[in-house]
């Protein structure tokens, strides 16, 4: 209230001085036209009774003097006529003109040669007074003094003050209160939600984020602060989960966690990611630049580590705003509403994008890891330019790490097999990781590559190179002993060659999870129930929802699940218009012959099992293929009743864990493929072979006709196991696995696992 009141007093504070202003303004010039048009009154009729009253006071008739005097004095406004003596004594007055008057009330000499005119004060009122000497020859006979009563110019001097004051008064009065009602409406009440708010806030009640209406003026600052509640509501939940755990003698892992534990490895030395993914791309939209995140397993995985832990990541700059947000060296940093770490863009031609990444990348090296039954192409184009983005990015790398002692350096993927070598050749003292997020296959399928051995050496020239699963670790030792000339310490999990050793390890790959502190992330998406999902998609009657996310790729077995839905309704009609299957399909590499070939079949094929099926208001399969937002997936996550994850051959598949993650309810089933690496930790699942399409299809009829209390059962084993073999635990043993890397010396490896050392 006070803030008010102190708005409206300086309104009124700053409202009376100008109009104060104009108003003395305003009666000076109106006092001045009045006095000005009076004297020129008082002059003419001056001049006109010189004439007649010079030639009396000369022949000193006294009474025809009187009466010349009396006669003239009665004119409108003239109060009165003197005729003065050159002492200064009254010849002649008017008998209405105040006694006082018989002495000149002017101060000028009563014999002064000019005209004079102006304002006085006496008997209580304001006169004028017009003196102008009267002559006879050059000899000065006395003045005559015309008197007139000037009260009506300091009367409308008066009015010009009242009526601005008067007018100072309506302006006021109805400037207030309509400042009283906006700051009531646009500042008090919203700043009173807002406090409210987070006053909930700070009692701990998860409330929904504030939605800021448009034109509120509070806007800019709702949003930061809605970033900032999020952040302690986050906090909260995550030092009640920490409380929790240390009450059971458990310590997991957490982005606080992880940031401490990396300050201790890295020891003020540099953390350098190198991936082909950025985590933010800069893209036009009309005349705007949105910052969007690309859909990327490596990038939901990796991008909280450096969150957490600082440092930078360097990636090729895809969009096409990207250039227009960087510096001078290529830097922004990120993420926009919480800068953490530093994004350094790496840029490539069209020839060296299309050699390098669809070509011996997604062309070559992708078919061959994946046994998914699709020819690898090799062309010698592609690995020339292969070899020329490795260099680019290893110049990228040297600069970043340039004056910084034992640098840490994690390469994704395998995109970047020759960049560990490259970067080792240079800086022998940094410590190189090479993670390879796809499966390894056999000797005899990669032997294939012509560049095969270039690949290996590549590869061995970090110090740690981690796989999802041991089976690909296993199957990259076979593959370098009858490749290359190295010694294999198959104790020690170890390649040594050419004087350096390179430690192979699994490092099962995770989501983010805090525990409880992912209720700040369940409150962007709690009002999108199924109910509201089905509504969306124009679903009606459906009582059972299924899932699957993916990338659109010939990998991932979403021809073969299309059909595993149509199996389940021929084997179990009593699900049609009951049960309807959703795939969030973000389409991918749609440049290479395969992938757009592979959509269009998907299309075709999703038809043609809807049109075998539908009603009306029903179809058993919806295929939305997009780039879908996080809040989308988050959304249909905490909805599904299943999420089907059948992959024909994969890595990890961290869509498996994402799903398991969102499920708080402890409800929902999942069933996953036995070829996806994520099989070997989630037991709980329901596995199956994704090329036995009736095997899946009795999967989905046994999942979505599963008890509530197996499915809890089964939900919270498989949630106890990703919470606690998280990103950041597989971060910390990854950093930990460098740290134990000594220059010049081999270290001591232990048989246990590194996930336990992290510990």
């Amino acid at each position: 209230m006070r803030i008010i009141l102190r708005l409206i007093a300086s309104l009124i504070v700053v409202s009376t001085v100008v109009v104060s202003l104009f108003a003395a303004v305003q009666a000076r010039h109106e006092e001045r036209r009045l006095v000005e048009e009076l004297d020129r009154r008082a002059i003419v009729l001056a001049e006109s009774l010189q004439e007649s009253v010079e030639p009396v006071l000369a022949s000193g008739d006294q009474e025809r003097l009187d009466q010349l005097v009396e006669r003239f004095g009665y004119r409108p406004r003239l109060s009165g006529i003197a005729v003065y003596g050159p002492s200064g004594e009254a010849i002649a007055l008017t008998s209405s003109l105040p006694e006082s008057f018989r002495i000149l009330p002017v101060l000028e000499a009563a014999h002064g040669e000019l005209a004079q005119a102006g304002l006085i004060s006496a008997e209580r009122t304001w006169w004028h007074v017009q003196r102008l000497p009267l002559r006879q020859g050059e000899a000065i006979l006395g003045t005559l003094v015309l008197f007139h009563d000037a009260s009506y110019i300091r009367e409308h001097w008066a009015s010009v003050w009242r009526e601005n004051f008067l007018r100072l008064l309506l302006l006021v009065l109805p400037i207030s209160l309509s400042t009283l009602l906006i700051v009531q409406w646009t500042l008090l009440r919203p700043l009173t939600r807002l406090v409210d708010w987070l006053r909930g806030v700070k009692r701990g009640e998860a409330l929904l984020p504030r939605t800021v209406r448009r034109g509120d003026v509070f806007g800019p600052l709702t949003r930061e602060v809605t970033d900032i509640a999020k952040s302690l509501i986050a906090a909260r939940a995550a030092a009640q989960e920490e409380a929790k755990l240390r009450s059971k003698a458990e310590a997991r892992w957490t982005a606080d966690r992880l940031s401490t534990h990396a300050h201790t490895t890295l020891q003020q030395r540099k953390l350098v990611i190198v991936a082909n993914r950025e985590p933010y791309m800069h893209v036009r939209d009309g005349k705007q630049i949105r910052c969007v995140v690309p859909a990327s397993g490596l990038v939901t995985a990796l991008e909280p580590v450096l969150r957490a832990c600082g440092g930078t990541w360097i990636a090729h700059g895809a969009g096409d705003a990207d250039r227009e947000t960087v510096d001078q060296l290529d830097r922004i940093v990120v993420p926009p509403d919480e800068p953490a770490y530093t994004l350094r863009r790496v840029w490539l031609s069209k020839e060296e994008e299309a050699g390098y990444y669809y070509g011996f990348s997604n062309e070559g090296l992708w078919p061959l890891c994946h046994i998914a039954h699709t020819r690898p192409v090799f062309r010698s184009d592609d690995w020339a330019q292969y070899q020329r983005v490795n260099a680019k990015f290893a110049d990228a790398v040297l600069q970043e790490v340039k004056g910084v002692e034992q640098p840490f350096v994690l390469v994704q993927d395998y995109h970047f097999a020759l960049l560990p070598h490259l970067i080792k050749q240079a800086r022998p003292d940094a410590k190189v990781a090479l993670f390879w997020h796809i499966p390894w296959t056999n000797p005899e399928a990669f032997g294939i590559c012509p560049w095969a051995q270039e690949l290996l050496q590549g590869m061995l020239g970090s110090d740690v190179l981690g796989f999802h699963i041991q089976f690909h670790c296993n199957n990259f030792l076979e593959t370098a002993e009858r490749l290359l000339e190295a010694r294999i310490d198959w104790e020690q999990f170890s390649i040594d060659r050419a004087g350096h050793t390179t430690w192979v390890k699994p490092f099962p790959i995770s989501v983010a999870t805090n525990g409880l502190a992912e209720t700040a992330k369940q409150t962007r998406t709690v009002g999108r129930t199924k109910d509201a999902l089905l509504s969306e998609l124009g679903l009606s009657g459906v009582r059972w929802l299924t899932l699957g996310v993916d990338r659109i790729d010939y990998t991932k077995g979403i021809l073969e699940r299309f059909r595993a839905v149509e199996r389940c309704l021929e084997l179990h009609p009593e699900l049609q218009r009951q049960f309807a299957f959703v795939e969030l399909g973000a389409p991918s590499r749609t440049l290479l012959t395969p992938y757009h070939n592979l959509e269009a079949e998907l299309s075709a094929e999703a038809e043609r099992i809807n049109r075998r099926f539908q009603a009306r208001g029903w179809k058993p399969i919806v295929f939305l293929k997009k780039n879908h937002t996080h809040e989308d997936i988050e959304a249909f996550y905490r909805a599904a009743d299943c999420c089907l994850v059948t992959s024909l051959h994969d890595g990890m598949n961290l869509v498996a864990k994402e799903f398991v993650a969102a499920r708080h309810d402890e409800r929902g089933v999942l069933i996953l493929s036995r070829f996806a690496g994520a099989s070997r930790e989630l037991h709980d699942a329901l596995l199956v072979n994704p090329y036995d399409v009736d095997q899946v299809a009795e999967a989905i009829h046994h999942a979505i006709s599963m008890s509530p209390a197996e499915q809890q059962a089964r939900m919270v084993r498989l949630r106890q196991m990703v919470q606690e073999h998280n990103v950041y635990r597989w971060a910390a043993s990854l950093l930990n696995e460098l740290a134990r890397i000594r220059p010049e010396e081999r270290p001591a490896s232990s048989s246990s696992s590194p996930l336990l050392e992290a510990e």
